[in-house]
């Protein structure tokens, strides 16, 4: 297994920090907290900069709200100013964790996507049934609240196999941990025994 090092610099550099902003703004350009961090751009990206490079960046608190797409879900959303930074942390991390994937894993990743899934999918198939003589399932299913209730102990041990130097440890840890996932889960979970039965506005 590869361990990565000295990798900090590269994250928290200028260049990256702004072409981060540029992936991060695109659809986003009529967003009101969008318009008010991009006028004051160059300021703010190099007050980021300061204080990831002197330590004294903390990740601010999340907005929730509720979108129904159709089914009901809850959305917990970062500042700009994290969000950019969560960007620019993955432009980064993300080639050096990507090419340990399965090779079936398509989504999210440049060169892939939903056409290469369903042409995988379909060899697939075809292998297992035989060309289509054999019966065979396939399951289909999702990880309820999983980003609300992953283990972080969990999930920084796997980053920290590879990743060693101290200064990405600290950031990324400062990410991870600025979502209380214990106790969103438990009031996710409360909410829901309290609206057993509501139903979505758009669903109807």
């Amino acid at each position: 297994m590869k361990i990565y090092n000295d990798i900090f610099k590269k994250i928290i550099s200028l260049e990256n920090l702004f072409l981060a902003f540029e992936e991060f703004k695109k659809d986003k350009q009529k967003k009101k907290d969008v318009l008010a961090f991009e006028w004051n751009l160059e300021a703010n990206i190099f007050n980021l900069y300061r204080d990831l490079k002197y330590h004294r960046y903390k990740h601010g608190v999340y907005t929730s709200f509720y979108i129904c797409d159709p089914k009901q879900r809850k959305i917990d959303k970062a500042t700009v100013r994290d969000r950019i930074l969560h960007h620019a942390v993955f432009r980064i991390l993300n080639p050096l964790f990507e090419k340990t994937f399965i090779s079936h894993s398509f989504s999210c990743q440049i060169g892939k996507g939903t056409h290469k899934g369903i042409n995988s999918l379909a060899k697939m198939l075809n292998r297992v049934s035989k060309n289509n003589r054999k019966c065979c399932f396939a399951l289909k299913c999702d990880i309820k609240k999983f980003f609300g209730s992953v283990d972080h102990e969990i999930l920084f041990s796997i980053i920290q196999k590879r990743i060693k130097d101290e200064n990405i440890v600290w950031l990324v840890k400062e990410i991870i941990e600025s979502f209380p996932v214990a106790k969103q889960f438990e009031r996710e979970r409360e909410r829901e025994r309290e609206s057993q039965g509501a139903v979505c506005p758009s669903a109807i």
